[in-house]
């Protein structure tokens, strides 16, 4: 076929339809439903998308009203990263000087650091991304506040309306990726709902059982004007959380409490949300019953309280482990028996009626069945059981003190715990976490990341006040420790504040270096640099025979890296060297990294093997290597 049949063939059916071959085509012709009202608002929100330049705003308008509901609610601090559909936001901060806007250098480290600034401080933290990948990259930071129940808002950008469902640049259905992982979430469309929204998600986030909420702004709803103010009173007949334990209930606990003679306490993050320590002390001493806690129930107890016992659970001590085995009755307050808390369930307090308070009625009997569930506020329940609990005569409990006692020295008396190779001049990650408490004078606020120094900081640093331990626990985040310090830094800026991280999880989130030194948030990173990813070293060694694979980790030059990001490095390779690290760090005015470079093959002991329960703890190193040979 020639050149001129092609054209001829191409311009047949416009001849058959009667249309000339010198018209042009109408305009639109390839528009879905032109002419309709619907086509007009996607060609109108497509223009929107494109527009560039500052937004003339001499009315009040939707990113006006986020911000002056943000304030009303109390925000001063707000992590996050600029993207096109979210500038009208950035294009009105300016207007407000009361928010201070933190440019993290990864929308995770946003997350991360508004979780970090809530639990240090009590406060909703605020992150904020823009739409498609800026959602999604604050998704495993929600997801880390949601296991761990801290109050938390995140604000995202999305398309225009008109564009919703249509596949526009950088959309993704981020309410539907949430869902599972918040406490609510909203798609706000109208900029009129802003105020009412954000009254609605910053309440909803810090009561009851707290967690995050997300809300997802159409960027249209940023740009419309609007004279909606903040709401007076708030709608939401459907969340009616529980604050007073039924009285029958207390009335029982208070009874089971009298007769028991080997009575735990189970202390959880649920004591420090309700910032119920000072009536969990009362408590404890006037029924004369040891406090345990878990992971995120450090701090809930000074540590040098006589009644204070430890860390239980998988990487717990041993003599905790061992209380809880023989308890004839545990009182479980804000925890939810996890699987590193319980280990078997099936061998878990075999001899102990159990008591279980939550706020979540839907943590009671989900792990492990209880005797007497009381669904209340942890705080509000301690002051009713203070006033139905007898008050018990320390005498009454002396054999069984003296038993917890015994059990107490020989478990620290095990190697590595405390009294091991530091003294031979190995560098050991438990000296380093014990000094550094002590350094701090045990009232810094020390967040630390995941991995088997999480473990050493919560059993090794002392911690003496509440909210002075954080750390990933649900989620297991590597990569929480730097931004979570960050964001706690700047919530509670009179405390002394260390990100104490590993080799591994430092590097996910280590560009947030360059946020602490450019905004000069003043954060002294604590390394533990094995060279391993070393809680995977340790379960290989132990469980899979030694058989390594992908648990050596070749690290950068940390000096260098941190150089590059105008951060001072210090450094201890051996025992003698950790205090002027330490102190040296502490004499820089902003942000150091202190690089420990310890032994490599040390592991979290006592540990209690996978699908094991407590009485079945690994508990020093020929142990554990029999049962690697095993393996």
């Amino acid at each position: 076929m020639t050149t001129q049949d092609l054209k001829t063939e191409a311009a047949a059916p416009q001849e058959r339809a009667g249309a000339s071959s010198t018209a042009p085509p109408p305009r639109g012709r390839h528009v879905p439903n032109a002419g309709s009202a619907e086509s007009a608002a996607v060609e109108k929100a497509r223009a929107e998308m494109l527009q560039q330049g500052r937004i003339e705003h001499r009315t009040r308008i939707g990113a006006d009203a986020l911000c002056q509901a943000l304030i009303h609610q109390g925000v001063d601090v707000i992590f996050g990263y600029p993207g096109g559909v979210i500038l009208p936001l950035y294009d009105v901060w300016a207007d407000y000087p009361e928010l201070r806007t933190v440019l993290v250098r990864h929308e995770q480290g946003a997350a991360h650091a508004a979780d970090g600034y809530a639990r240090a401080s009590g406060r909703v933290g605020v992150c904020l991304g823009t739409s498609g990948p800026g959602a999604t990259n604050l998704v495993t930071g929600i997801a880390t506040a949601q296991l761990d129940s801290v109050p938390m808002v995140a604000l995202t950008g999305n398309v225009p309306g008109a564009l919703l469902g249509k596949d526009a640049f950088q959309e993704i259905d981020i309410n539907g990726i949430t869902l599972p992982m918040t406490k609510h979430n909203y798609l706000v469309r109208h900029a009129d709902d802003i105020p009412r929204v954000i009254a609605e998600a910053f309440h909803i986030a810090r009561t009851g059982r707290p967690g995050p909420v997300h809300v997802d702004f159409t960027k249209d709803a940023l740009t419309a004007a609007t004279q909606a103010q903040n709401p007076t009173t708030l709608n939401l007949p459907g969340y009616k959380p529980r604050f007073e334990g039924h009285p029958r209930q207390v009335r029982l606990a208070a009874g089971e409490i009298a007769a028991a003679r080997r009575p735990v306490i189970l202390a959880g993050h649920g004591v420090l949300i309700a910032d119920a320590t000072e009536d969990l002390r009362t408590f404890a001493h006037k029924a004369q019953i040891p406090v345990t806690h878990t992971l995120l129930g450090v701090g809930a107890i000074d540590e040098l309280d006589p009644l204070s016992y430890g860390y239980m659970g998988m990487h717990g001590w041993k003599h905790v482990n061992k209380a809880i085995q023989s308890a004839d009755l545990l009182i479980a307050l804000g925890m939810r028996f996890d699987d590193r808390v319980t280990g078997s369930v099936s061998t878990y307090a075999p001899n102990a009626r159990i008591i279980h308070v939550d706020i979540d009625p839907s943590e009671i009997g989900k792990n492990v069945a209880v005797d007497i569930p009381i669904v209340g506020d942890v705080g509000s329940v301690l002051r009713a059981l203070i006033q139905a609990v007898p008050q018990v005569d320390p005498a009454e409990r002396k054999e069984y003190f003296d038993e917890l006692a015994e059990w107490r020295k020989g478990s620290e008396a095990l190697s590595w715990h405390g009294s091991g190779g530091w003294k031979e001049g190995i560098l050991t990650a438990d000296y380093v976490m014990q000094r550094l408490g002590e350094l701090t004078d045990h009232d810094a606020t020390l967040v630390s990341d995941v991995g088997q120094h999480q473990m050493w900081l919560a059993r090794y640093a002392g911690f003496r006040r509440p909210n002075s331990h954080l750390s990933s626990g649900g989620l297991g985040t590597m990569g929480f420790g730097l931004p979570a310090a960050m964001g706690a830094a700047l919530s509670r800026p009179d405390k002394e504040t260390w990100a104490v991280v590993g080799d591994g999880g430092l590097q996910m989130t280590v560009q947030e270096m360059l946020t602490v030194a450019v905004d000069h948030v003043p954060v002294k990173i604590a390394l533990m640099d094995n060279k391993k990813l070393g809680m995977i070293r340790q379960w290989q060694e132990i469980v899979y025979g030694g058989n390594y694979h992908s648990s050596d980790l070749p690290a950068p030059l940390w000096d260098k890296l941190a150089e590059a990001y105008g951060l001072p490095t210090f450094k201890a390779t051996r025992p003698d060297e950790v205090d002027d690290a330490i102190r040296a760090a502490q004499a820089h005015d902003g942000p150091a990294l202190v690089w420990f470079e310890i032994e490599q093959t040390q592991n979290v002991l006592p540990m209690m093997p996978a699908g094991k329960g407590l009485s079945d703890l690994i508990e020093d190193w020929g142990e554990s290597t029999a049962k690697g040979e095993e393996k």
